[in-house]
């Protein structure tokens, strides 16, 4: 069995989003129920798989989901070389969350440059978005920057709902983030503010793919989402996560309410 080889983190800066999206943050008594995550690494197969394929591999302290928007600075040395490589290829490369516990998650991401500005000193500003999520089956080389053989994943038609039940998740978990974010808004002094279409005509599962990213401060949690190949069991995890955050957000509406400052 070979893992990834640890990297010298962080090889860049992940710069504030510039989508006005909802984000939500998640109060830190459900992130400590969720810190037990099945750790996931990246093993090395027998032989490869007729449809793999190899991909430049980025692990950062961060998830990123399709369809979402992910703005880097690029300083370190080994993964300018990549960037330069990728400008004059196809601008795509796999973003894998790492962190110091739970090391290098073996399910990511495809981020595809949009934009990218190159600085005098030779480091880069990115803007990338989210593509199709992969599974990294072996190591193919480590130097001078992460190159592995992966396999495309996409959610499986699920065993027990149908698209309509999909459908109604979907316009459940809508309401719960508006509810989330009306009451976050009021919490914060920010006034509640009518809530437009979250959802933006999206279908089910990059809907769900969009409310895993908002999901700010539990890239754990985040990750697991990421990892789940039935987008009905993706929208009820969220539904589950977000039903929590607005019972904690009501009891600490309600202790404001019965004790207001002076």
């Amino acid at each position: 069995m070979a893992s990834f080889p640890m990297p010298h983190l962080p090889p860049c800066t992940s710069l504030p989003h510039t989508n006005t999206a909802a984000h939500i943050l998640l109060p830190s008594s459900l992130l400590r129920r969720r810190r037990n995550l099945h750790s996931l690494r990246c093993s090395a197969s027998d032989k490869p798989q007729d449809d793999a394929v190899e991909l430049p591999l980025f692990p950062l302290p961060l998830v990123l989901f399709p369809g979402a928007i992910l703005p880097l600075q690029i300083f370190e040395f080994r993964y300018r070389i990549m960037m330069h490589t990728l400008l004059h290829t196809d601008l795509r490369f796999g973003v894998v969350y790492h962190d110091a516990v739970s090391g290098t998650s073996e399910v990511g991401c495809v981020g595809e440059v949009v934009k990218h500005e190159r600085l005098v000193d030779d480091r880069f500003f990115l803007v990338c978005k989210g593509q199709e999520r992969f599974r990294v089956n072996d190591v193919v080389r480590s130097k001078p920057y992460l190159v592995g053989r992966v396999t495309w994943l996409e959610d499986r038609p699920s065993e027990s709902d149908g698209g309509d039940d999909a459908e109604a998740l979907a316009h459940e978990v809508e309401g719960y983030m508006k509810d989330v974010i009306r009451l976050s808004n009021r919490l914060g002094g920010k006034g509640e503010k009518e809530m437009g279409d979250l959802r933006r005509n999206l279908f089910p599962t990059p809907f769900s793919f969009f409310v895993g990213s908002t999901f700010e401060g539990a890239p754990r949690e985040q990750q697991a989402l990421l990892e789940l190949e039935d987008t009905a069991k993706r929208l009820k995890r969220e539904k589950e996560t977000l039903k929590n955050t607005l019972n904690y957000l009501s009891a600490a509406s309600a202790v404001k309410d019965a004790f207001p400052s002076s």
